[in-house]
């Protein structure tokens, strides 16, 4: 069932240079980091979600043999670090099973999860199956905000689901995406880890994919917000000391110069979707032309090595100019893709947060529109105390409705080569 994948030239790439022979694939080192979207069902409605706006149209869940068998697969391939997560996971019954298995064959095993779900005989038969790590969400520091931002009625639950974490003994790590309508609250939220006992807080500036893409304008912050949090995260660090790590992921629309996305696609990260599609990154779905294997018809050698979804982007063959001959391609390896296919309509352009694209100006021009509209008076919900007439603008995550990726800018298959 492989032939067809490793027999597959590779295919031709947005931005390569084009002629008689395939540019030479680079060979990669073992997928290190695995992660298994077990679910896109989920109690929350978040509007920040990373999950495709699509995912009503995916195909049906994977069931426990293919996961267990995925999980054997990229074991044997090197894969030692697991992240389990959906949607919720705790939506899958097996979940404890597949958390056996993969305690036996030796991986590192973490819990991405909002909490819903994760009653006291659960927590205790996930220890028992050997999950090492449990990452709980909250959405902010209040409970009208809070429920608000997953429409959903969970901020109590989730105060009872972090009591049960501390418990049974597991690293309290909470975890905080935050955006314009709750980054001003960054001191609230981490007085309320810090009552939680956490040891680890992430507050993750939100990335603009998935759900937040629809809702970019009124979840971007502005630079002043941004500047403000800083200041109140400094402050508690002094008073806190080093009780509580708190890592602060900034905004890339705030930045000169891309993230290593993936330390490159198709360097050390995998993800399996639930209907069993491979991709390089969690959101690379969205790319068009991208030819995705799945693991119900390819075993994981195979995808990861041979197939050409994972092969499309290493090295820098695909590069166009400026990152081609960059000196800090190697760094940065030319940013996301999936930025720059939202943003500019081509994944294969250089990421627009690069001051040194010619699309710059599509970030620094959506930071200007942040910052008028929150001077304006009008990036407030309704959860906010604002008229009920503001609710309309959020879209939030809804398994009912599928929302085609539309793009800032016409977008361009990444396997068709541009003319000329």
């Amino acid at each position: 069932m492989n032939a067809r994948l490793t027999a597959e030239p590779a295919r031709s790439v947005a931005g390569a240079p084009q002629g008689n022979e395939p540019p030479a694939r680079v060979k990669p080192g073992p997928p290190l980091w695995l992660l298994l979207e077990l679910t896109y069902r989920c109690p929350l409605h978040c509007v920040f979600c990373y999950n495709p706006t699509d995912f009503a149209t995916t195909g049906p869940e994977l069931g426990t043999d293919d996961w267990i068998r995925v999980l054997r697969e990229a074991r044997a391939l090197g894969a030692v670090q697991l992240g389990l997560s959906g949607g919720e996971p705790l939506a899958r019954d097996d979940l404890e099973t597949i958390v056996a298995e993969a305690h036996t064959l030796g991986y590192y095993i973490n819990l991405i999860t909002s909490g819903i779900g994760l009653t006291e005989a659960r927590i205790a038969a996930l220890k028992r199956a050997g999950l090492d790590h449990i990452q709980l969400s909250f959405q902010d520091s209040s409970r009208e905000l809070n429920d608000f931002l997953s429409s959903t009625r969970t901020f109590e639950l989730k105060s009872k689901v972090a009591a049960l974490i501390r418990k049974y003994e597991y690293p309290m790590v909470l975890n905080v995406v935050l955006h314009r309508l709750n980054i001003d609250h960054v001191g609230e939220i981490l007085e309320l880890a810090q009552q939680m006992g956490a040891q680890y807080v992430e507050l993750a500036n939100t990335q603009y994919y998935g759900w937040a893409w629809l809702n970019r304008d009124r979840l971007l912050p502005s630079r002043e917000q941004l500047r403000r949090a800083e200041q109140t995260l400094e402050r508690f660090r002094a008073k806190a000391g080093q009780k509580m790590k708190i890592f602060f992921v900034v905004p890339d629309y705030f930045e000169t110069r891309p993230k290593a996305c993936m330390n490159g696609l198709g360097s050390v990260f995998l993800t399996v979707t639930p209907d069993g599609t491979a991709l390089p990154c969690h959101a690379a779905r969205m790319l068009p032309g991208l030819i995705l294997p799945n693991v119900r018809e390819t075993d994981i050698k195979a995808i990861w090595y041979d197939s050409p979804g994972f092969n499309h982007f290493r090295g820098d063959a695909w590069m166009k100019e400026p990152c081609r001959s960059c000196p800090e391609k190697t760094k940065d390896f030319g940013g996301c893709r999936c930025q720059a296919y939202l943003l500019t309509g081509d994944a294969a352009n250089a990421d627009p947060v690069c001051d040194l694209s010619p699309h710059h100006h599509l970030v620094t021009e959506a930071v200007e529109t942040a910052a008028r509209a929150i001077a304006s008076g009008t990036s407030q919900p309704e959860g906010a105390n604002q008229p009920k007439a503001q609710e309309h603008v959020l879209v939030f995550r809804d398994h009912r409705i599928s929302i085609p990726v539309v793009t800032a800018a016409p977008a361009r298959r990444a396997d068709v080569p541009e003319s000329g």
